[in-house]
């Protein structure tokens, strides 16, 4: 394990409870605290000034640092929009991605240039996505590249406060809000207590004591997954459960590993486990010396590797797509305080 790995498990684990290190660190995250709670308050007064885009504009993200599954949500809400008979379209700051102008993803782009998530939105949700540093220049570029869209999400941003936004989705999983303490003493960019419209929990079950922590009258996601695609042949499937018995390495390159690990678990499987680093670039093959039948990796990871001459055609690996399951009533909300939004 490197050092970098070594540091950030250390640190994950602290942030699940109160005890010495996460202690320690408390009075630094009271610095913290004070200067996120200035910034959100000079957008808040209007003294730094948010760009404002034309058509609604719905942020997905959240405050635990790490993976929740935003992702998936946002497919499933730019589809949910899509039925309902709006156009959506998707901006994304595109982590990794080379460059900083704004930038139109393709089905054929490159993930050193748009990032490994947007060109996942890209080809799940079938909705024109823009990446920038900037989201209000991305905002405005996809718009003038795509007059017909009529609402913007934008994929993570919670705490890009130099983009008005008309709804915000916070989106958190079953760890809720770890010890409840801001970085670094604990996991969170904002306090749990921070407004936000509509409260998402991708978790198998909401407890009491769960929804009590993360608050706002959470609705429950899960994300399910019932079998594997060929990397080197999307057309060939299989049910996950049909590879009990083979000997599978399960490799994960996002922000909670962990949760994949749960899902295959769930179909039955038996597995060794490979966490990667969050965003892993896949650069230096990590399956080179792999003794397995089997290896079943994320779609965010596949984007990656079926770019890659030493890995697209690799026939151990197979790619586990899943989808959300959330209420209607989300997207019928967010439909509603859409429509419910004057004209910029």
């Amino acid at each position: 394990m490197s050092k970098n790995n070594s540091l950030e498990s250390t640190l994950t684990r602290a942030w699940l409870r109160r005890g010495p290190l996460a202690c320690a660190l408390w009075p630094v995250s009271l610095l913290f605290r004070a200067l996120s709670g200035l910034r959100a308050g000079l957008y808040r007064a209007g003294i730094l000034k948010a760009g404002r885009l034309p058509v609604p504009v719905v942020v997905v993200g959240n405050i635990f640092i790490g993976g929740t599954g935003k992702t998936p949500l946002t497919i499933w809400l730019a589809q949910g929009l899509m039925e309902a008979g709006l156009r959506p379209g998707v901006i994304s700051r595109g982590h990794g991605a080379e460059g900083e102008a704004a930038r139109e993803v393709t089905l054929a782009s490159d993930t050193r240039e748009v990032g490994d998530e947007p060109l996942l939105i890209a080809r799940r949700a079938g909705v024109p996505v823009f990446v920038g540093r900037k989201r209000v220049e991305a905002g405005r570029a996809l718009l003038a590249a795509h007059p017909e869209v009529n609402v913007i999400l934008t994929d993570d941003g919670l705490q890009h406060y130099a983009l008005a936004r008309d709804v915000e989705v916070l989106l958190f999983d079953g760890r809720g809000a770890g010890n409840g303490w801001l970085l670094p003493a604990g996991p969170l960019r904002e306090p749990p207590s921070r407004r936000r419209d509509v409260t998402v929990v991708n978790a198998p079950q909401i407890t009491p004591a769960l929804a009590a922590q993360v608050g706002g009258a959470p609705f429950q996601m899960q994300l399910v997954g019932e079998v594997a695609e060929r990397l080197a042949n999307g057309a060939e499937r299989r049910p996950l459960a049909s590879f009990a018995g083979q000997r599978v390495l399960a490799a994960a390159g996002i922000g909670n590993p962990g949760r994949f690990f749960t899902l295959l678990r769930g179909a039955g499987l038996s597995f060794a486990e490979l966490p990667l680093a969050d965003h892993y670039d896949f650069r230096d093959n990590p399956f080179a010396s792999v003794d397995a039948d089997v290896i079943l990796i994320t779609e965010k990871d596949a984007v990656k590797c079926g770019q890659l001459e030493n890995l697209k055609d690799d026939p151990r690996l197979w790619v586990v797509p899943v989808t959300a399951r959330i209420d209607a009533a989300v997207a019928d909300l967010i439909v509603e305080k859409c429509r419910g939004r004057s004209p910029a």
